[in-house]
Formats: structure tokens, C-alpha cells, sequence
């Protein structure tokens, strides 16, 4: 890695356009800091993942990882939204925020929709595609080029590309160097720790740029997909883009130093230290969610509708909202059975009640909605 070119710059004519170097090769580290910070993120990866095995219904509990995963991916591209704007349906907002509010549950669609095509098929292009795709839907970028490769020169800051801060390679590049990456993802003779190799591919793809719109939002979505499909992590638990935009000016600095100075080294030790702050965040909040879950378990046990109560409160760990309309939904009371299920749940400090519209109340479980602030 003491020897990585990140690559050239190459004459357009007008302008001068990046030109990476390919990954596909062999990788030596020699860095003692580095392999230090990757093993420290192997042991806060497992200790992380160990919650998928031992946690029963797991996945009532991963709806709000990846939305708050969704949420601080896409506030790194300047959306607006708070994580508690998620849980609301979307003619519970603003109409001024109704388009940040999509692109954050595009991000959620494209998460879930990942995991689903990994069961078909390999991490690959037409996976990175597809996602970017569903990224786009119905928001700003969707009508240049979704799910294909850009056809056309893009770059990165300034009004126009004489002004851009950075230009990436040019377009009928993309092709191969996207090719290029795919086969370092898959080549099993290179020897490398994957999250050497993710946090490698993440770099060289926000560079290669291959998208008009999205590159960012893919790029960090493909980190969990990825640690997912080689079985590191088994569920979309860790979300890396808070630390990546808690630290966004670093972030940024970093790739743009790989580029300028070929500093490898220190881009991947800033993502690994990523890796563990966020594996540790994760781990915290989920032992606060299970002595949160035993305690509110606790509550309900004491109130003759215990059964009902707690659908009510496993509904709550996937969205921390709730109207009496969908107690209604998943218990099948009548509307006045529903409301006095809901009173019983606010007297046992449980719910909160907040009027969103005049005519509708919405209830919150805001002692788990805190842990995702």
C-alpha cells in the first residue's frame, strides 16, 4: 500500500478528468496502525452480530436500524429529515419536506430490496444497479439514467465543470473500470480481510462516479449489503453513515486525499475507525433496546389484556408510532377497544400522544425512539 497511484489526471481538452488505477491486484499491508483498527472493527463486528443470533425476533428490531441508517445517508446529501420524520406517513408531512421524506424510504426499499436478491444472486453490477435504481424513484436524479451507467462527463462541486472540485474518469470508462471492481470483489486468489477490501471498493467506486445522480447513497449503502453478503454481519444492523456524517468534512477530505496523495492508508483507517464506533454505538443501543423490551414486557404483564398489549408493543419496535386505526389492523378490536388499548399503554408510560392532524391522533413510543435519535 506504501506504493499505491491512485491513479492520473488525463487532458480532455477543456478540462482534465481522474483516471483511477485498477484494484483488481494484489495487496500488501504493511501497517501495523491499520491492522490494529481492523482487528479491533472484527471484534466489535462480531460482538455486534451476535446480537442477530442470540435476540429473539431480531428483526422486529432492525426496521429502525436501517431506518436510521436511510435517514443520515441521505442528510449527508443535504435532505432535511430527522429520523423522527420517518415513522410518519407521508400526508403527515410537510408538503416542502415530502421529497426528502421519499428519498429516505427509497433508501429503506433499496436496503430490504438488496437483502432480497443476494438469495439469487452474487454481489455484482446488476445488484449496485438495480439499488441505485430504486434510489431514484419518484425523486431528484430520476430521470437521468436510472439503473444504467451515466453516458455523459459528471463531476463533483461548482456550478459547471470548470469549476468542479472533482472530475471523474470519463464515461466510456466506466464500463471497465466497473468491471474491474466487480472482479476485486469476487477474486478469491487476492488475500485480503474484507473489510480492507469494502472499504478499497467503496473509495475506487465513489471515484469511478458511474452514476449521473446517487453515487454517494449507493456507495454507502453497498457497505452493509456487502458485509451482509460474505456473512460478516447476518442483518442490515450496522449504520455507518452517522459516523459518516457526524464527520463529513473528514470523510470527504480523506477520499479526495487517496486521490491527491495517494494516501490509501489513511482513508481505510478512517473508515475502520468508522467501522468501530458504529459497531460500538450499535451494540449499545441494542442492549438498551433489550432491557427496554423486558421493561415495558414487564408493564404489560400486569393488565388483563396483556396478549393484545403486547402486539401492540412488539407493532411499536418496527415503527415507534401508532393510531388507534392500526391497533384496529394488527388486533382486530373494535375502535373504542382500540382507544382504551392505547390509554392502558399511555398510563403505563409506554405511549405519548401527539396530534399530527386535527383530525387524527398519533401516539409514540418515545423512549425507543430516543435511542435512534
Amino acid at each position: 500500500m506504501k506504493s499505491f497511484k491512485a491513479g492520473n489526471m488525463v487532458n480532455q481538452g477543456s478540462y482534465s478528468s481522474f483516471q483511477p488505477s485498477m484494484i483488481n491486484r494484489k495487496w500488501v499491508i504493511d501497517d501495523m496502525e491499520l491492522l490494529s483498527l481492523l482487528s479491533e472493527a472484527d471484534q466489535w463486528l462480531g460482538r455486534l452480530d451476535t446480537f442477530s443470533n442470540f435476540v429473539p425476533n431480531i428483526d422486529l428490531f432492525i426496521q429502525m436500524h436501517i431506518t436510521k441508517e436511510a435517514t443520515y445517508s441521505s442528510k449527508i446529501e443535504g435532505t432535511r429529515t430527522i429520523v423522527d420524520d420517518m415513522v410518519l406517513e407521508e400526508e403527515d408531512m410537510p408538503i416542502a419536506k415530502r421529497d426528502d421524506w421519499q428519498e429516505v424510504q427509497n433508501y429503506i426499499t433499496a436496503m430490504n430490496a438488496g437483502m432480497g436478491l443476494f438469495e439469487n444472486l452474487p454481489f455484482s453490477s446488476r445488484i449496485i444497479t438495480e439499488i441505485r435504481k430504486i434510489l431514484l424513484q419518484g425523486v431528484r436524479g430520476k430521470n437521468k439514467q436510472p439503473g444504467e451507467y451515466r453516458t455523459s462527463q459528471n463531476w463533483i462541486g461548482g456550478a459547471n465543470i470548470k469549476q468542479a472540485s472533482f472530475i471523474p474518469p470519463v464515461y466510456h470508462s466506466v464500463p471497465n473500470f466497473m468491471s474491474d471492481l466487480e472482479k476485486f470483489i469476487h477474486n478469491d486468489s487476492i488475500h485480503i480481510p474484507e473489510l480492507i477490501r469494502i472499504g478499497i471498493v467503496h473509495y475506487q467506486f465513489e471515484t469511478i462516479h458511474p452514476f449521473l445522480d446517487g453515487n454517494g447513497r449507493t456507495g454507502r449503502i453497498m457497505i452493509p449489503l456487502y458485509l451482509i453478503s460474505k456473512g460478516i454481519i447476518k442483518k442490515p444492523i450496522l449504520y455507518l453513515s452517522h459516523f459518516l456524517e457526524s464527520n463529513r468534512s473528514k470523510y470527504y477530505q480523506s477520499l479526495t486525499d487517496v486521490r491527491t496523495k495517494n494516501s490509501i492508508q489513511f482513508w481505510l483507517k478512517f473508515f475502520l475507525q468508522g467501522i468501530v464506533e458504529s459497531a460500538r454505538d450499535g451494540v449499545e443501543t441494542f442492549e438498551k433496546i433489550l432491557n427496554l423490551h423486558e421493561k415495558t414486557r414487564n408493564k404489560t404483564l400486569t393488565r388483563k389484556d396483556t396478549a393484545k398489549l403486547q402486539i401492540i408493543t412488539d407493532q411499536l419496535y418496527i415503527k415507534p408510532m401508532i393510531t388507534a386505526q392500526k391497533v384496529i389492523e394488527i388486533t382486530g378490536v373494535s375502535r373504542p377497544t382500540a382507544y382504551r388499548l392505547i390509554e392502558t399503554l399511555v398510563e403505563l408510560d409506554i405511549l405519548i400522544e401527539k396530534e399530527i392532524r386535527q383530525r387524527r391522533k398519533t401516539y409514540y413510543f418515545e423512549e425507543y425512539l430516543q435511542l435512534f435519535r
